[in-house]
């Protein structure tokens, strides 16, 4: 084949040439799926339209409820709950020849028992015995407060005013600005936040801040609050325990009035083992949504993985999308575990140090081709609409067009680079860090591929693990946080935390991600209401008050991410072309580099300042501090004039005074 009639992604990758024949077939197989769902469905559109069929609806032209319930291995569907005082035999379904049971319940006969907010189930005789299940495509499920029983329920609510039209995604797309947040722990309360108060009070602050999208957690139902939202039940049901789904619409539509995106976190990487709340075993069999036996299992996640390959659960996940999309107006997904998706080993204990793994037998392309399928009718449903993979395995194209050869995604999470500061914060002495090493990890990337930056996610503030802050300052973090006191340590760790965000947010891709609470060095890991903790939301709350204390530190950090995070949106930072590095001293501990026509001077040298440090800059002239660190509204010691300019030499090198630890970004004048 000529080159030009090759793919993009072998064409311009010269590393993969000899995987030509798999990158070729992956793309082939993808086009083969697409006629076929056109013969089947019409379009993709129609074949992730099943959450309209299946479920509990309401048929004009029938003049009644209609129930239906994929489940071909089962011997016997009854449906039942508070309109028929919960007997399980009296409303019995009756199953078509493909699998499905229907019943249908007249409006005239039912119009006074099958209510709104009444709870529903549906009982399934099956090989493994007569149980109560929750109907699949459920789209509320809520858990009695006493007996912890958890059932369905009828939700008939007025249809929700939107008034987002006009929103769009643009800027989102362009250069994504992520604020990871989780409507529970949001609150100062000891107890569980709701969508309502995120609206109120938790909304405004990120609009403050500056970030133009919020990423959220835990949206999808899940039994277990400790689970971070990451073992799902129920897959069309916003979370009862945050509120109505009137009042997440509220949210998401209140967002969109503020100009910020919303990407839910979507778990379509493996589900709940659980039989009384999930999936597994619904009809009898092992096989209905997950692969039978072992390979069903996620063994270090204990739950159970969706079997790709079949029709039925393509358009189980596909119309979960599309539900989430068009019901509750996301603007797109961050999509959890797409390392685990994509190969049968999930990605458990693996390097990926050599190229033959992401094209061995050890991938699963039913799942590959899934998640092609599921970017094509995200961005088929609506072209702004955001993608971002979850991948620490660095599969090639998986953030490039199919058409490229790759997988769709818009962005990919630059995984390596939190896991290079807590290497470098766990191992090194401040005088070991290496300014090659720092450059090569935050800059090493597919040029073709935009990724998200970030120093921290909820990751790393998990009870276990630490924020970036707190391996920082430890302790001192509850003591000496004071404006009027000075600490050697705070000192230390307020300005390394100031310094590895800017220069993460710069060089770490083309998007950036903040956790919620760690842009102030929110002191305090999460940790959910567990036995373990005697069912404390101590660490599952998010402490404002001191952000807000003009006393303490907090918030001059806070003043600090405000700052970067409006440099980035003003300058269009992360839509630039990379950085270009100008200067890297190893000994100095000094980098320098440009981007987006700005000069970036980093010293990450523990104790020495640099007088007349030149650094040669691509074109002659006046330039002028634009942001330092070391300005006291940001906790710094004052050493830098602001109202300096600075000529360039013969040479065309700027002569700067270069404070230890610090960060300046100069501009031409």
């Amino acid at each position: 084949m000529e080159d030009s009639q090759k793919l993009a992604l072998i064409r311009e990758e010269q590393w993969l040439a000899e995987y030509e024949p798999q990158i070729q077939q992956r793309f082939d197989r993808y086009q083969e799926a697409i006629i076929g769902i056109d013969e089947f469905s019409g379009n993709i559109l129609e074949y992730a339209s099943n959450h309209n069929f299946y479920g509990i609806h309401f048929e004009v032209w029938r003049k009644g409820w209609v129930y239906r319930e994929w489940a071909p291995a089962a011997k016997q569907l009854y449906f039942f709950g508070d309109f028929n005082d919960w007997d399980r035999r009296s409303h019995p379904m009756k199953k078509s020849g493909r699998g499905d049971w229907e019943i249908f319940l007249p409006f005239d006969q039912y119009k006074d028992s099958f209510l709104h907010g009444s709870k529903v189930k549906v009982h399934v005789i099956a090989d493994n015995g007569e149980l109560d299940r929750i109907p699949a495509y459920i789209r509320r499920v809520i858990q009695d407060e006493h007996t912890h029983d958890v059932a369905g329920q009828l939700w008939f609510a007025a249809d929700f005013k939107w008034t987002d039209n006009s929103f769009s995604t643009k800027n989102s797309l362009k250069q994504p600005l992520i604020y990871e947040c989780h409507v529970g722990m949001a609150q100062e309360k000891m107890g569980v936040g709701t969508y309502q108060e995120f609206e109120e009070f938790t909304l405004p602050r990120i609009k403050a801040a500056g970030y133009n999208t919020i990423q959220m957690m835990a949206i999808m139902e899940h039994p277990y609050y400790g689970s971070f939202g990451y073992h799902v039940s129920n897959f069309f049901a916003p979370t009862s325990r945050f509120g109505t789904p009137e009042e997440l619409k509220s949210l998401v539509n209140k967002a969109h009035e503020m100009g910020i995106a919303v990407v839910m976190d979507i778990v379509h990487s493996h589900a709940i083992k659980n039989v009384n709340e999930g999936l597994n075993e619904f009809d009898g069999s092992q096989h209905q949504y997950f692969h039978p036996g072992e390979k069903g299992y996620h063994e270090a996640w204990d739950s159970k993985v969706f079997d790709y390959a079949k029709r039925e659960v393509q358009q189980f996940l596909l119309s979960n999308i599309r539900y989430w999309l068009e019901e509750f107006h996301f603007d797109g997904f961050r999509f959890d575990g797409v390392t685990s998706i994509m190969y049968s080993h999930h990605g458990l204990f693996m390097d990926f140090d050599s190229v033959d793994l992401y094209f061995d037998d050890n991938v699963d392309e039913d799942a590959v081709l899934y998640l092609q399928l599921a970017n094509t009718l995200i961005h088929t449903l609506k072209e702004e609409n955001i993608s971002i993979a979850e991948d620490m395995s660095g599969m090639p194209g998986l953030a490039r067009t199919i058409a490229d050869g790759g997988i769709g995604f818009d962005f990919r999470m630059a995984m390596g680079v939190p896991d290079f500061w807590i290497k470098t914060l766990k191992h090194k002495q401040d005088e070991e860090w290496d300014m090659f090493e720092l450059w090569h990890q935050l800059t090493n990337r597919p040029q073709a591929e935009r990724s998200i930056g970030y120093a921290e996610s909820h990751d790393q503030a998990l009870v276990g693990d630490q924020t970036l802050a707190f391996r920082l300052m430890k302790e001192q973090m509850y003591f000496s946080m004071s404006v009027l006191q000075q600490n050697l340590t705070v000192d230390r760790g307020i300005a390394l935390h100031k310094l590895i965000r800017l220069v993460t947010l710069t060089l770490g891709g083309e998007g950036y991600l903040n956790f919620i609470g760690n842009e102030f060095g929110h002191p305090d890991w999460v940790d959910f209401p567990r036995e373990g903790n005697n069912w404390s939301h101590q660490y599952a709350q998010r402490l404002w008050s001191l952000v807000d204390d003009p006393l303490l530190r907090y918030g001059q950090l806070d003043a600090w991410d405000k700052a970067i995070i409006k440099l980035a949106t003003d300058y269009l930072l992360l839509a630039a072309a990379p950085a270009v590095q100008l200067h890297l001293d190893p000994d100095k501990k000094i980098l320098a580099y440009e981007r987006s026509g700005l000069i970036f001077v980093f010293s990450f040298h523990p104790t020495e300042s640099f007088f007349g440090l030149a650094i040669q800059v691509p074109t002659a002239g006046k330039y002028k501090i634009l942001l330092n660190s070391d300005e006291k509204e940001f906790s710094g010691f004052e050493r830098l004039d602001q109202t300096i300019s600075y000529p360039t030499d013969k040479h065309q090198c700027l002569q700067l005074y270069v404070p230890n630890r610090t960060v300046m970004v100069l501009k031409k004048v």
